[in-house]
């Protein structure tokens, strides 16, 4: 799962001088036409279709009524209280009206679906039925698979926008924009490539690098603060993808480590499973990579504007200190994330008695924690090479006099632009 944290740090101490301009463009102009060409020689030209299936179809219903009842004692069976490994099996009966299909608004009645993971249902539940034909001719039952969560899903993502847009305004719409940006490049072109038979390394770089390029100037302006990060997230991504692929080498990790996998290279023999693996650690990572880039660059430009006596090495040493901090929590959250994700299969080891060593070792779990280990060393890699790009920066404008002069304008009510984009995403509309 890739999610991106986006701080909002403020970038208005800097004027807008041309020398920031020709940076920012000597660090966007390579990165964008290097990502432009990546994708236009990745991109997919002969996805392969989903083949159709003998799946029944699907309809939707709501619950009117739920009649439990007894559930008869097989043969042999013991009626003591059951033990603690006994699944629970639910009987009886459901009436549910029909809301799509040719039979909708019609009464239908099927069973109480039972066994682990069977919704437990209610009077008014909105669920979802399959049509099951009677090969003896016998007409048609239902099947009730799930519920329906449409409407709430969409009612959780609402609040979520709401919530984001109140808190950081204008930021947060460029944020929520870069959101779609990602989506948009994860479903257009880094799966339809992948299944194509693109090697999934080289795309997830180069989509990376085109979610990156977008989203980071999106949110946080053209600024030269931004093109710092972006160097220092390109270059960080490119140091994960090299040990992600050493790591796995050595680890004689296949990629097929569980069921979906399994059926993903059987149902597309040409996936590259173990590049998918590694597609999958770098997206992984560059959620977090952008974040830790963002803050570096930040911190080290407001470093710079509150002591301008600062140079290189000052500047790079605060920096690295702020860094460790925050790598230290991040990676506390790394592994959370992972073992979060990872609970039930930690408390099937555990039940089962499973040796630590082989739970270690085993595939399943070897693939977690070289996905932890190598995001975590790319994470600490992004801290030095940003900070030491964020203070060279600061200190050539520290000697050009671009701080100085900063420092000696008079006060004013509100703080320089950069240009107007920054002004247009902090809301200002005075430009």
């Amino acid at each position: 799962m890739s999610f991106a944290h986006h701080h909002d740090h403020p970038q208005g101490r800097q004027p807008a001088t041309p020398a920031r301009r020709r940076l920012t463009l000597l660090l966007l102009t390579p990165a964008v036409l290097l990502t432009a060409v990546g994708m236009l020689l990745l991109w997919p030209h002969h996805t392969p279709q989903a083949e159709a299936t003998d799946e029944p179809p699907r309809v939707l219903g709501q619950i009117r009524t739920v009649s439990p009842q007894s559930c008869p004692a097989a043969e042999g069976e013991n009626e003591e209280a059951p033990g603690p490994s006994t699944p629970t099996i639910a009987c009886g009966s459901v009436t549910v009206t029909l809301t799509s299909g040719r039979d909708a608004g019609t009464d239908v009645t099927t069973d109480i679906p039972s066994g682990p993971g069977a919704p437990r249902l209610h009077a008014g539940d909105k669920v979802t039925l399959l049509l099951l034909d009677d090969p003896t001719g016998g007409g048609k039952s239902y099947s009730i698979i799930d519920f329906q969560r449409s409407h709430q899903l969409w009612l959780l993502g609402a609040a979520f926008a709401l919530a984001v847009i109140a808190f950081a305004r204008w930021r947060g719409v460029t944020a929520l924009a870069g959101l779609a940006v990602t989506f948009a490049v994860l479903l257009l072109f880094i799966i339809p490539a992948i299944l194509d038979g693109r090697s999934p390394v080289l795309v997830a770089v180069v989509g990376s690098a085109a979610i990156m390029l977008t989203v980071l100037y999106l949110t946080h302006g053209f600024t030269t603060t931004t093109s710092v990060a972006v160097a220092g997230t390109l270059v960080s991504l490119t140091i994960t993808a090299l040990l992600s692929a050493a790591a796995t080498t050595a680890a004689h990790l296949s990629g097929v480590a569980d069921e979906t996998a399994s059926y993903l290279s059987i149902a597309y023999q040409n996936v590259d499973m173990r590049g998918l693996l590694l597609a999958g650690i770098v997206i992984g990572s560059l959620g977090v990579l952008d974040d830790v880039t963002v803050t570096q660059s930040a911190t080290v430009t407001e470093l710079a504007a509150a002591n301008p006596s600062y140079r290189f090495r000052e500047l790079y040493r605060a920096g690295t200190r702020i860094g460790r901090a925050h790598i230290a929590s991040v990676i506390n959250t790394i592994v959370l994330a992972y073992a979060g994700a990872s609970l039930p299969l930690m408390l099937l080891f555990a039940a089962g008695n499973t040796p630590v060593g082989d739970l270690l070792t085993g595939e399943l779990v070897a693939q977690e924690l070289v996905r932890s280990a190598v995001g975590t060393i790319g994470l600490i890699t992004a801290v030095p090479i940003t900070t030491a790009l964020a203070a060279l920066v600061a200190s050539r404008a520290r000697d050009t006099g671009l701080v100085g002069a900063d420092r000696a304008q008079p006060e004013r009510h509100a703080p320089p632009r950069e240009d107007p984009w920054v002004a247009f995403a902090e809301g200002d509309t005075r430009w």
